[in-house]
């Protein structure tokens, strides 16, 4: 059985900039399923109005 999450892209400023619907069988797989869009930046994901978690994107090299 699978479960249907969103992750969302979280912008610099906090507020999500796109989301991304995807079925998983479990809150793991869908953090593993996640972890591709933390290449461009933050994601939190949810499933339903519960969230499993949060993925840090790159950061870019401190001076």
């Amino acid at each position: 059985m699978t479960r249907q999450y969103r992750a969302y892209l979280v912008g610099e400023n906090g507020v999500f900039r796109a989301a991304e619907a995807f079925e998983a069988p479990s809150d793991i797989s869908a953090l593993a399923y996640a972890q591709q869009f933390a290449r461009r930046g933050d994601v939190e994901v949810w499933q339903l109005g519960r969230k499993i978690g949060s993925l840090r994107g790159p950061r870019p090299h401190e001076a």
